[in-house]
């Protein structure tokens, strides 16, 4: 999957920031934090979550008032709900029939009644 490279550049930016700050507390979503709790996150992060966080991005139709606070409060927050995440919309897909098998189409075939 290929993603935006500026998006990128602005997720590092902003983990780097956090991780680098002298604060001894960091506010995320209205709470303050440790800051080494908060770095410590930031730290465990993988690629699984910056795919995870991009994808929430770009699912998010609400206008965001302020991005760096909010990509940090996703950020935070990724290891923390990734899995249930993804279990959740294979659960609806599965329900909404999205991922039952297809029957395989054969193009030389047809229905009785059926006019070439």
């Amino acid at each position: 999957m290929k993603f935006d490279g500026d998006r990128l550049d602005e997720i590092v930016d902003l983990m780097l920031e956090t991780v680098c700050t002298r604060r001894k507390t960091i506010r995320i979503a209205g709470d303050d934090y440790p800051a080494e709790l908060v770095k410590a996150k930031f730290m465990k992060l993988d690629a699984e979550h910056i795919r995870f966080v991009l994808d929430c991005m770009k699912e998010n139709t609400t206008k965001i008032r302020n991005i760096k606070q909010y990509l940090r409060a996703v950020l935070f927050n990724a290891p923390s709900t990734i899995g249930n995440y993804y279990t959740s919309l294979v659960a609806h897909d599965m329900a909404s029939g999205a991922l039952a098998p297809q029957e395989p189409h054969d193009p030389y075939s047809f229905k009785p009644g059926e006019s070439l």
